[in-house]
């Protein structure tokens, strides 16, 4: 036999098992399809197709994190903001995914971009920046639906930044200075309140025993006297007086 033919007919074959014989990892399948026809979806692990014949496009079942670059968003209540997140989804039916839709990837990409910038623009800002896993939730739910007729599985969604104009930046800044004085005010007052209860029930207590107050006096010129650094006059009360002139007058 010739050595030319000898090549030509390794060739052929290594050509023939390399079309026929494929290998699919763990977490891959094989969508078959015969003379253009769907036939079956194969895999994991060693599957075999007629050569010419048979074709197959690979397609993964892990989970898929996309990121939705920055979309522009006019709120419900007329703020332009930028806004993106992360959608995490896998392919549950590789058929349906091949068949179904063009290209999965690309179509999840655009659909959670268009279905980021309509769920967030029926929402009011304070509602996006205060209620963050109802409008996650909202977005997984539609985005969920819409998906399900290619075979996709959306479990989550995250919206990752949201950015504000500088202007309103400046005007939250100014709301939260202004509702941190207002806890003060209230702390304060509050305080106040409760001090002066506290004063009252001392008043009454004092004016029941007279002699407190005198007492009381005592223990202020006793704290006073303990910093010799400075000189302090105290009016003496004519009751601090009152025993000794009593005695005076027996």
């Amino acid at each position: 036999m010739p050595v030319s033919l000898i090549v030509i007919v390794a060739v052929a074959t290594l050509v023939f098992f390399t079309s026929a014989v494929k290998i699919m990892r763990e977490y891959e399948r094989a969508v078959v399809f015969r003379l253009g026809r769907f036939l079956k979806i194969k895999g994991p692990g060693l599957i075999i197709l007629i050569p010419f014949i048979d074709k197959m496009v690979r397609v993964g079942l892990r989970t898929v994190a996309m990121d939705v670059p920055p979309q522009d968003v006019i709120t419900k209540d007329n703020v332009s903001i930028k806004v993106n997140a992360v959608v995490y989804f896998r392919v549950m039916e590789p058929d349906k995914a091949i068949i179904e839709v063009e290209d999965f990837l690309f179509a999840t990409s655009q659909l959670s971009q268009t279905t980021l910038r309509s769920i967030l623009g029926e929402s009011e800002l304070d509602e996006i920046l205060s209620e963050r896993e109802k409008i996650n939730a909202e977005l997984q739910k539609v985005l969920d639906r819409s998906t399900d007729a290619w075979g996709i599985k959306v479990s989550m969604v995250e919206v990752k930044h949201i950015d504000l104009p500088v202007e309103m930046q400046r005007a939250m800044a100014r709301q939260a200075e202004a509702e941190r004085e207002r806890r003060a005010k209230v702390i304060a007052a509050e305080g106040e309140f409760q001090a002066s209860a506290k004063l009252s029930e001392a008043a009454s207590v004092i004016g029941q025993h007279p002699v407190a107050i005198q007492l009381r006096f005592l223990q202020t010129l006793t704290e006073i006297a303990a910093d010799k650094n400075s000189t302090t006059i105290f009016p003496i009360p004519i009751e601090l007086l009152k025993p000794f002139i009593e005695n005076m007058k027996k």
